[in-house]
């Protein structure tokens, strides 16, 4: 019986009611026995006595049960309250601490930002993205992949795993009461971050193959290397702008729950940071006003994203 949803307060009040109409009930009886007596009707005082004392003795029994069930139900209560504040208090805890270690992290990212923007913020190729890191030929591609390479020696996706959300909710009364719609967007990031890095460690090893222990200029003055690197080059831009999209839209997506404070669990999901953009630049310039007067115990939440700067 859940007695915080109404249930019990029915239960006790329907059980105190009926006991105390049974106690007036005996009493109204009690007279009628005063009247047999007095009469000398012993018959009839015999037998409103005996209901007398059914009617009290059921009424009694009744308050004592809802008396009764109320001080368990007040205790129950009162221990799931505080059994609740003990757990959101751990699930804050993590919260924290995800975005303490998570913060390091994406700031990682700025290395990546700076091959995909050349000439303008990324777009894949399937919106209809054309900026110089997608359409780099040539020697221009020959830097692009020495860049990314030195990205792939400084920036291990591995550490990317300390994005996860879910391990702390799961296991909490947190997943029950959380928006539906936000536990889906935490969770789709979740595995999109850890699809991407997954992508991105076979991409580096499908780059190698393509160049072939060859030196970058000569690889690509050959034309059949110069397309076979070319896609790979794609793979790994593409696996790499979902990696740092999803990875920012995450880690502004905790500190922004981590700023409600413990009432984060009855929050609705907000437009600016949820809704999918074609591009990292659109969705900053989108979000970049709510998380700015966002604040978590580290300033606001967009200086928190390190958008902008290299590592």
């Amino acid at each position: 019986m859940d007695f915080s949803a109404g249930h019990g307060y029915l239960l006790i009040g329907g059980l105190i009611l009926v006991g105390a109409g049974l106690l007036i009930l005996s009493l109204i009886v009690n007279l009628r026995v005063a009247h047999s007596v007095r009469d000398d009707v012993r018959h009839r005082e015999k037998l409103l006595e005996y209901y007398r004392n059914i009617f009290s003795q059921l009424g009694v029994i009744l308050i004592g049960i809802g008396v009764s069930l109320f001080i368990f139900f007040f205790q129950q209560n009162y221990q799931d309250q505080r059994r609740r504040e003990t757990e959101l208090q751990q699930v804050m805890a993590k919260l924290a601490a995800r975005l303490a270690r998570g913060a390091p992290v994406v700031e990682t990212l700025g290395e990546f930002d700076e091959v995909l923007d050349e000439g303008g913020a990324y777009v894949s190729p399937e919106l209809g993205g054309k900026n110089a890191a997608i359409s780099a030929a040539g020697p221009e591609l020959g830097k692009q992949v020495a860049k990314i390479q030195l990205v792939e020696r400084d920036v291990d996706v591995r550490d990317f795993d300390i994005l996860n959300l879910s391990r702390d909710f799961e296991t909490s009364f947190v997943v029950n009461e959380l928006d539906p719609t936000l536990w889906f967007n935490i969770v789709r990031d979740e595995n999109e971050i850890k699809y991407a890095t997954t992508q991105l460690a076979l991409d580096y090893k499908d780059l190698q193959d393509a160049i072939g222990g060859e030196a970058i200029e000569a690889a690509v003055a050959n034309p059949d290397k110069e397309r076979k690197i070319k896609h790979e080059m794609l793979d790994i831009l593409y696996d790499a702008d979902l990696l740092r999209q999803r990875s920012r839209r995450f880690l502004a997506r905790a500190c922004w729950l981590f700023s409600k404070g413990k009432g984060f669990v009855a929050l609705a999901p907000v437009e600016a940071i949820e809704a999918d953009a074609r591009s990292q630049q659109e969705w900053i310039e989108r979000s970049k006003a709510l998380l700015a007067q966002t604040k978590s115990a580290s300033g606001d939440c967009f200086k928190l994203l390190r958008y902008g700067q290299a590592s």
